[in-house]
């Protein structure tokens, strides 16, 4: 016989959440509501959100660019200043255009891209297993996701004629993974976080092919942080590309764009 659980109410939840530590509980709160599917579901969830899992990990999805992605166990969480990216992606997309995601994770760059655009043709990679799985469930029809180390898994046929190249590589320096909240410390696999030395280790590694796929006139998108911005303009634009940076003070978000001279 299975086991009544007795609903939770709001408030209780919103208690339970801030004494946990979470900053915007009633937020959360009304967010666990309205996904659980039962009492002991939604008791279930609490559960795992006051042991410190991410929110996004608990509800099985995230919101990105007006759209629901789901975010499995183990997968690295879509943050909402990495939309500023793929709104500057969205302004310099062609009408039809060839989009590649790196470093997908759940997918969501590419997914949210795809979305706003009339024709596109859309590849998305990523080293980690759990990742591509779950990007492969948000991509869906509207493009393939390959399972490799940046550009080795894609076809040899996209070289030259990328119009869109994102490429959310992880860009905080080793010594400071340890000072990032434990949500995303322990809950997130290291490779999307870890950009070694000095942070821009993985992105190095992207410039340097990026020029030999990008079409004329195509252009490389990359999330750096505030202070990296100056390195990292420098660092793309050492790749033969015209770099510059844009800034988001709204959404605190720093994106490098390196174009291919046409």
């Amino acid at each position: 016989m299975q086991e009544f659980v007795p609903p939770l109410t709001f408030s209780t939840l919103v208690t339970e959440l801030r004494t946990a530590g979470c900053v915007f509980a009633e937020d959360e709160a009304e967010l666990l509501l309205s996904t659980a599917a039962d009492p002991a579901g939604l008791a279930a969830m609490l559960e795992r959100r006051v042991a410190g899992l991410p929110l996004e990990h608990v509800l099985g999805w995230a919101e990105f660019c007006g759209l629901r992605i789901e975010v499995d166990p183990g997968v690295f969480v879509p943050r909402r200043r990495t939309e500023f990216l793929v709104r500057q992606a969205e302004a310099l997309a062609p009408d039809r255009a060839v989009v590649v995601d790196l470093c997908c994770g759940t997918g969501a760059l590419g997914t949210a891209l795809a979305s706003s655009l009339r024709e596109v043709e859309l590849h998305a990679a990523d080293v980690e297993p759990a990742a591509v799985r779950c990007a492969r469930r948000n991509v869906g029809a509207r493009g393939t996701v390959h399972e490799g180390d940046l550009f080795a898994p894609l076809p040899p046929s996209l070289r030259g004629r990328v119009d869109v190249l994102l490429a959310n590589v992880p860009y905080v320096p080793t010594e400071d993974v340890g000072l990032l909240p434990a949500e995303a410390r322990i809950h997130e696999p290291l490779v999307a976080l870890d950009g070694g030395g000095d942070g821009l280790d993985v992105m190095r590694r992207v410039v340097a092919e990026a020029t030999d796929w990008l079409a004329p006139g195509g252009s490389l998108l990359m999330e750096t942080s505030e202070r990296q911005a100056a390195r990292a303009e420098e660092t793309v634009g050492s790749g033969g590309l015209t770099a510059r940076v844009v800034v988001s003070e709204e959404l605190y978000a720093t994106v490098v764009i390196g174009t291919r001279p046409r």
